[in-house]
């Protein structure tokens, strides 16, 4: 009788701990995605509904031990409690385990030695931050994104900032600014569920004669440190898609 008491009481509150973790987590997210509050806070919920689930998934495997043997309704609580915060790691790993490959940083250019510079949008203040020197965030770059080439495109540099332009509204970008006449093109990109904002440049570069151009892009997320990865592949995929492929 008293395992089965104990069963129950560790199964209630599994439940709750996982149900707060989805709560928590859930709504920091989107709190932070329609900037209710700032997006690190917002990212801090889904850091707390971690916790939260960590601990709910332990307790209810515990109680599912204790109360083994005992009746369906005993063990229901822990059940609810076991799929509420598995549900919830396992979402937070399908993100973060294939992160752990990137590198801590949130800058990634196709130009390390002469990255393009922002014109119209404010590159951020501490840029720098996690690696503390430009020769310390180009090593690092060099060695995890050694495919981030500037791409050439048999097509003048007015049709360039063109392309570039319809294929950012596409993506729901907010453009800042598309100059054929300097070869620039700026706007802010959106990351995540959250949807934190990623400032993006290209430098486009005429041929002699003007019928190509040679195209280099930099991603730079505005907040945080590490970016999961997020801007190197969308160097990647906007370059991509700017080629036709």
């Amino acid at each position: 009788m008293a395992r089965a008491k104990w069963a129950g009481r560790l199964g209630g509150i599994a439940k709750y701990l996982g149900l707060g973790a989805v709560i928590v987590g859930f709504a920091g997210a989107t709190l932070a995605r329609y900037d209710i509050v700032a997006k690190l806070p917002g990212f801090g919920g889904i850091a707390v509904g971690l916790l939260l689930a960590a601990i709910g998934f332990v307790v209810a495997v515990l109680a599912l031990l204790i109360g083994m043997g005992k009746t369906g309704a005993t063990r229901k609580p822990a059940v609810w409690g076991l799929v509420l915060s598995g549900a919830y790691l396992g979402v937070i790993a399908s993100y973060m385990i294939p992160a752990a490959d990137y590198p801590p940083i949130h800058d990634a250019t196709t130009d390390l030695a002469n990255p393009p510079e922002f014109a119209v949008l404010p590159m951020r203040e501490d840029n720098l931050v996690g690696v503390g020197t430009i020769e310390n965030w180009q090593k690092i770059h060099a060695e995890a994104f050694p495919d981030l080439k500037p791409v050439t495109i048999a097509k003048p540099v007015a049709e360039v900032i063109a392309d570039a332009d319809r294929i950012a509204k596409g993506r729901g970008w907010t453009v800042a600014a598309a100059d054929p006449d300097h070869g620039r093109f700026e706007a802010t990109a959106y990351a995540a569920y959250i949807r934190f904002r990623d400032d993006v440049v290209l430098r486009v570069v005429p041929s002699e004669d003007g019928a190509s151009s040679t195209i280099d892009m930099r991603s730079v997320s505005q907040v945080g440190g590490g970016d999961l990865g997020y801007n190197a592949n969308r160097v990647r995929s906007f370059l991509k898609e700017l080629q036709g492929d």
